[in-house]
């Protein structure tokens, strides 16, 4: 295990660095303080407060009913518990779409209460009027391109996206907008690695892949899908490093056990 400490702190600048070195960059989700220091210690690269913190932490069944408080709420929990990672807070639902004065309004407070240093939000050539507004605040803006489930009743599926001539053009073109617009990085979700690849390499800037093949310049998954501790998502993307559901399990029903039976605490546990 890596000790953060040891190791620089993670800017947009030391991302762009990266890139021109080679160097993969690693990033995942979290949603509290204990699991954020947790990975701030392993060093992380990017510590992304996602909204799927709507389907991992809220039971919901899309990440649209989350809300801008809460966004904030998790991602000042996250902030509390680094000391290297990145922290970038994803700008929730309602919260940026058709209107660049409340997007600016919502990347202010997500700055200011949280203590992140980047927003992120999903959209290509329809949402430039949005990024330029943050942006000339001098707030950091992450992109997302291809599956953007903040639009999932557009799409009607989760399925594999740019997969045809005319989608792929329009997210290559949205790729260089937001590249020039002045977007320090893009999240590419769920398109072809062959698509992704043409876009990393035509990019200064870092392009992370979440079910975008091996050939972008960095990775990041879902920490509770990941770890195990959902097991009810299981796309082909997603690599399990552990079985912390099951786990966990154990655990519990030891210690029901164990209460049960009396033994919990013992002589030992007790004042």
């Amino acid at each position: 295990m890596n000790d953060s400490r040891e190791l620089p702190r993670i800017t947009t600048y030391v991302l762009k660095d990266m890139k021109m070195r080679g160097e993969k960059i690693s990033m995942l989700t979290a949603y509290d303080y204990s699991f954020a220091n947790i990975l701030d210690k392993a060093g992380i690269d990017i510590i992304l407060v996602g909204d799927s913190a709507a389907n991992v932490m809220a039971g919901y069944s899309t990440t649209l009913p989350i809300t801008l408080d809460q966004m904030i709420y998790h991602g000042a929990s996250v902030v509390r518990g680094v000391k290297r990672s990145l922290v970038v807070v994803d700008m929730p639902f309602g919260s940026y779409q058709g209107n660049s004065k409340l997007a600016l309004e919502s990347a202010i407070r997500i700055m200011k209460e949280t203590g992140a240093q980047a927003v992120k939000l999903e959209g290509g050539r329809e949402v430039l009027e949005a990024i330029d507004r943050i942006l000339s605040a001098g707030i950091p803006v992450m992109g997302h391109l291809g599956l953007t489930p903040q639009s999932i009743n557009k799409f009607g599926t989760y399925t594999v996206r740019a997969t045809h001539k005319e989608e792929a053009e329009k997210l290559r073109e949205d790729a260089m907008l937001l590249e020039r617009a002045g977007c320090f990085a893009i999240v590419l979700e769920k398109i072809p690695a062959l698509l992704a690849k043409e876009v990393a390499e035509s990019s200064r800037i870092p392009i992370i892949g979440i079910g975008a093949g091996k050939w972008v310049d960095g990775q990041v998954l879902v920490l509770h899908d990941m770890l195990g501790i959902n097991q009810d998502f299981s796309p082909r993307f997603l690599r399990r490093y552990h079985n912390l559901k099951t786990e966990i399990l154990k655990a519990v029903n030891q210690y029901i056990d164990d209460v049960k039976n009396k033994d919990f605490p013992n002589e030992h546990e007790q004042y």
